[in-house]
């Protein structure tokens, strides 16, 4: 629906949907246009119908009763438990085809026991190849143990399964969340900065993680000042006159020579013009959306890559410092 509106809509939310939409909007991946047009449909159905009915077990058999024959309903039932009843594939398989690093990454803070349950149950190549991985103190311990190792009963390799699917899973969305913090610093964005500071203290309450990589993706208008002057340059050339107009209306005098530095002369002369128009009073809440348009696009150029954000930079160089 566009930052502009979402930004007016979520001022209606409590702040706990509004948790739970930024928890939602960190886990969303990315929509494929056919889906996403058949959820706008689909919305817009139920918008224009209202509340509709309420779906029941009860409800349906009825409707079955009264449509189909016996048979054919029974047709259905077997096809739907044959469809429930078919077999998964199981987790070893798919830990198999997973790189040999990151599972080692893992297994080498399990106990030298189920590190060599799970050796000997996967395949050998895969097995080889974690192997080399595990660190020296680590590997000896775990043959040694591969070699004495027992009969396992299916419930204790039901066990590490289910454990070993739950820390590969978490660590998998640790490393693939950088899509879902650009999102809620988009989200974030749109608050006022009263609004801002209660959500943030919620989430550190909640204890929500790398809450530090996600300051760094946020991005304020004040923080004009503290970006370079090539990335202003590559931000500007990307806003609107009319919009940094009303923008600058009320900002102090040196985020106004920041922003105005970054901008080619004719509209710098054309800017200073209308800001001195003390007739073009201009509603705070369109401020407050133009300040908050222009902090939204250096956040989408600073995902393209196109430019760094100053919590960015800060970490990129601590970064290089360490290593």
């Amino acid at each position: 629906m566009g930052k502009p509106s979402a930004g007016k809509l979520l001022k209606f939310f409590k702040q706990e949907e509004l948790r739970g939409l930024i928890e939602a909007a960190r886990s969303l991946k990315t929509i494929p246009q056919s889906e996403l047009d058949r959820i706008v449909s689909e919305f817009e159905n139920e918008f224009a119908e209202g509340a509709g009915l309420l779906d029941s077990g009860d409800t349906m058999n009825n409707i079955l009763s009264e449509t189909l024959t016996p048979e054919e309903v029974d047709a259905i039932m077997v096809g739907e438990k044959k469809v429930d009843d078919a077999p998964k594939e199981t987790f070893w398989p798919q830990l198999e085809k997973l790189p040999a690093e990151r599972v080692a990454e893992v297994l080498e803070r399990e106990h030298p026991q189920t590190v060599a349950l799970v050796l000997s149950t996967i395949a050998a190549p895969a097995s080889a190849a974690i192997m080399v991985k595990l660190p020296k103190s680590v590997r000896g311990e775990v043959v040694k143990r591969m070699m004495s190792l027992g009969k396992v009963t299916d419930h204790a390799r039901e066990l590490v399964e289910n454990k070993l699917r739950a820390k590969l899973t978490d660590e998998s969305s640790v490393r693939d969340n950088s899509a879902g913090q650009m999102r809620v610093a988009g989200v974030l964005n749109e608050l006022d900065k009263s609004l801002l500071d209660d959500v943030m203290e919620d989430m550190v309450a909640a204890g929500t993680p790398d809450l530090e990589g996600l300051k760094s993706k946020l991005f304020a208008f004040e923080d004009l000042v503290l970006l370079s002057q090539a990335a202003r340059v590559t931000l500007f050339d990307n806003i609107q006159t009319e919009t940094v107009t009303v923008a600058l209306r009320g900002a102090e005098a040196a985020l106004t020579e920041a922003v105005l530095s970054a901008i080619g002369a004719r509209s710098r002369r054309m800017i200073e013009s209308e800001l001195k128009d003390a007739a073009g009073n201009v509603p705070a809440d369109e401020i407050s959306a133009a300040r908050r348009s222009i902090a939204s696009t250096a956040i989408r150029l600073s995902s393209e890559g196109a430019l760094v954000l100053p919590g960015q930079a800060d970490g990129e160089e601590a970064a290089a410092n360490a290593a």
